[in-house]
């Protein structure tokens, strides 16, 4: 099977976030690839479930907003980069995330692309719910982080 490698630069919605997260790399990464404990701190899903590690060609499934998404992971490079999407509502999409170190902070990156029927209908109310999720997506992450960093040290 052949996945993309990244996401799709001529989709019709395209949006990029990124955040510095004062936590290590290696916490945000765990917090970030432990897909079973999403619900725990990111407050927009309501349940999530991994089929396994993660690993290129694995699967996951999760809710959020009321839609059920199951999502394959096209890449992966612990803890720098992984990349996963699929159809979901007659929408594809593909997302990919980036993690920096920089001693005991970690810069990351989003950036997701959405095509399909669905969001050539509707494209600018569809990219501003994509990037409000992305937002929310990555301050949940930071707290999250950032409090395991507090407590653990």
């Amino acid at each position: 099977m052949t996945y993309p490698t990244h996401i799709d630069e001529n989709a019709v919605v395209v949006v990029r976030r990124e955040l510095t997260i004062n936590a290590p790399i290696d916490r945000v990464w765990k917090l970030h690839v432990d897909v079973d404990g999403w619900p725990e701190w990111q407050t927009d899903i309501g349940s999530a479930q991994a089929d396994g590690p993660l690993d290129v060609g694995s699967t996951f499934r999760w809710t959020t907003s009321g839609l059920s998404i199951v999502s394959t992971v096209y890449a992966i490079d612990v803890p720098h980069r992984i990349l996963w999407g699929g159809p979901a509502h007659g929408i594809d999409g593909v997302h990919q995330w980036t993690f920096t170190a920089n001693g005991a902070i970690t810069h990351v990156r989003t950036k997701e692309s959405w095509d399909g029927d669905p969001v050539r209908a509707d494209a600018e109310n569809l990219r501003a719910s994509l990037d409000a999720s992305l937002a929310s997506w990555l301050t949940h992450l930071a707290t999250a982080a950032e409090a395991a960093t507090a407590r653990i040290g």
